[in-house]
């Protein structure tokens, strides 16, 4: 029996995108597990992408195919990665969730397992609001809301400047995007992906 995982993400300068290949690859350590990586449509004209230095930093990631509407009921669990805007989901990501009323109208992600990490400039740029506003669009779906338990200890690092929520994984971008994701927020994040794929190869279990 195969649990499949979408990882859907936006990024913009490769940070969310290097977090999400950290939620893949816990993801994928779960037996009998089928991962999709998966990024939102871009929006930003690319005059602009050019201008902020984001053009060329989106190539690393150019290869991942574009997420559609109508692969997401296929999915036992989705994990969605977004940069936070203000304390909010990025624009691509709440654009690509304002196209899923046809599956809620048709109740097609009801049970289904539901995730969310994402990024900051800062330490308290919205991390823990992003990922809880971004909770209300998976409840409204129905789908089973799954965080990261304080049994990833390295949530409690205090050692070092870390992300890391029990509302998700996170990372700190920096105000001029020079800092990358670090080992114990990666570890986080795989930890996540581990954690959401094993709940719902249980629920499947479970409803076969």
């Amino acid at each position: 029996m195969i649990t499949k995982v979408q990882v859907i993400f936006y990024s913009m300068y490769g940070h969310v995108y290097q977090m999400a290949e950290a939620i893949a690859a816990g993801a994928s350590e779960v037996p009998d597990t089928e991962v999709g990586l998966f990024q939102v449509a871009e929006l930003v004209p690319d005059t602009v992408l050019e201008r902020s230095g984001a053009k060329q930093t989106r190539t690393a990631f150019a290869h991942i195919p574009v997420a559609t509407i109508e692969n997401l009921a296929s999915a036992d669990a989705i994990l969605f990665g977004t940069p936070t805007r203000y304390g909010v989901m990025a624009a691509q990501m709440k654009n690509f969730l304002d196209q899923t009323g046809g599956l809620w109208m048709k109740g097609a992600l009801i049970g289904k397992v539901g995730s969310v990490f994402g990024s900051t400039a800062t330490q308290h740029g919205g991390q823990e609001t992003t990922i809880t506003s971004f909770q209300t669009v998976l409840f409204h779906h129905g789908m089973i809301v799954v965080g990261v338990p304080y049994s990833e200890q390295r949530l409690m690092n205090m050692d070092e400047i870390t992300g890391g929520t029990p509302y998700g994984a996170t990372t700190i971008a920096k105000g001029d995007g020079s800092r990358r994701p670090t080992e114990n927020e990666l570890a986080i994040a795989r930890f996540q992906g581990r954690h959401v794929a094993g709940i719902a190869a249980a629920l499947k279990r479970g409803y076969s």
